[in-house]
């Protein structure tokens, strides 16, 4: 057991040295992958990082949270990101892929949190909508407008359709695609809350839940939902040029394309930077990076990374990331977190 114990030893040590070695050789920079939403505020801290410390700005890819998860989990040396970026917590499957391909210990960071929109042009009017008229709008099949609890493909046409008090216009809204963390939170806090008014779906989820998730995940594919990839900047372009289509992204970029966009009241509550940090609006999410262990002291300048975003500066309540639009964590969270980060806790499977 012994010389097990030495051989395994042994190995680990040759890795170690090798991942150094090609470090050396091959990468002297941060790599960073993931999410959309995440991404702005990511980049604003290389930034910083790369003006005021001797380490090299990170290059941040921008691929969406299940694409970035895929990259981080498909091994672990300096030919794989250090970081993924991501709009929704890692999935237990996603652990167990990192594991298998040798990405054993992670640091998950909570960065802050974030609120999904339903935006449209400033050029027309602002709507109130409900979750289930969300529902109703998008989803792929829909309880029978005739009454009883019979599912049909969505009839909908236009948002008057859904609700005579909404816009006589046809549905068409650009968002994320299945990759993307946005789209997962959107599914889980809008589209299963609506679909949930419906007693008898609501009833599903105890007999059974994949049933359950199949109806109120699944969003029709006539071309009312139009998956736009994961540049939210291209779906705020394509609002601009069409005022009635509507988009739905991150509340960070709402913030900082104010003067173009404007986001739906959802619920009763307008998406702004004060219900979010309240609770009261009804769809935000928390924000994560994920950090790849093994990788710190290898790939120069990971811990001081860490350092910079989760300091007072940069993810506090008069940080530059606030400014960016990302909604801080409270004090004693933040305090959390960032205690953690610096000593690089390791996020286990049965956590899930």
């Amino acid at each position: 057991m012994q010389k097990l114990g030495f051989t395994l030893a042994a190995a680990s040590l040759l890795i170690a040295a090798a991942t150094t070695t090609q470090a050396a050789d091959g990468r002297d920079y941060i790599s960073i992958v993931g999410s959309s939403t995440v991404y702005p505020f990511s980049t604003a801290v290389a930034e910083q990082f790369g003006k005021t410390t001797k380490f090299k700005t990170p290059k941040i890819e921008s691929t969406g949270t299940g694409g970035g998860f895929k990259l981080f989990c498909a091994g672990a040396g300096v030919d794989s990101p250090d970081i993924s970026n991501a709009s929704r917590q890692i999935k237990k499957t996603e652990m167990e892929t990192c594991s298998k391909n040798g990405v054993t210990e992670i640091v998950e960071v909570k960065v802050g949190y974030d609120g999904i929109v339903l935006a449209n042009s400033k050029k027309a009017p602002q709507i109130n909508i409900s979750r289930k008229e969300i529902f109703l709008a998008l989803a792929k099949e829909v309880p029978s407008p005739d009454g009883g609890d019979k599912l049909v493909p969505n009839p909908y046409k236009t948002w008057k359709d859904v609700n005579a008090k909404l816009p006589a216009d046809k549905i068409e809204v650009l968002g994320p695609p299945p990759t993307s963390g946005t789209r997962d939170a959107f599914v889980e806090m809008v589209m299963d809350e609506g679909c949930s008014a419906f007693e008898s779906i609501k009833a599903m989820k105890k007999t059974d839940e994949k049933k359950f998730k199949a109806v109120c995940g699944t969003v029709r594919e006539d071309g009312a939902y139009i998956e736009a990839g994961e540049n939210d900047n291209l779906i705020i372009q394509k609002l601009e040029a069409n005022p009635k289509s509507f988009g739905i992204f991150g509340f960070s970029f709402l913030d900082q394309n104010g003067d173009k966009v404007q986001g739906s009241v959802i619920d009763g509550e307008t998406p702004k930077f004060e219900t979010i940090a309240s609770g009261k609006y009804p769809v935000s999410r928390p924000l994560f990076i994920y950090v790849k262990k093994g990788h710190v002291g290898v790939i120069p300048g990971i811990a001081e990374y860490l350092a910079e975003f989760t300091s007072e500066k940069a993810w506090g309540e008069e940080g530059y990331l606030a400014e960016k639009g990302l909604i801080p964590s409270p004090k004693d969270e933040r305090k959390t977190v960032a205690a953690d980060a610096k000593a690089l806790k390791v996020l286990v499977n049965n956590q899930f």
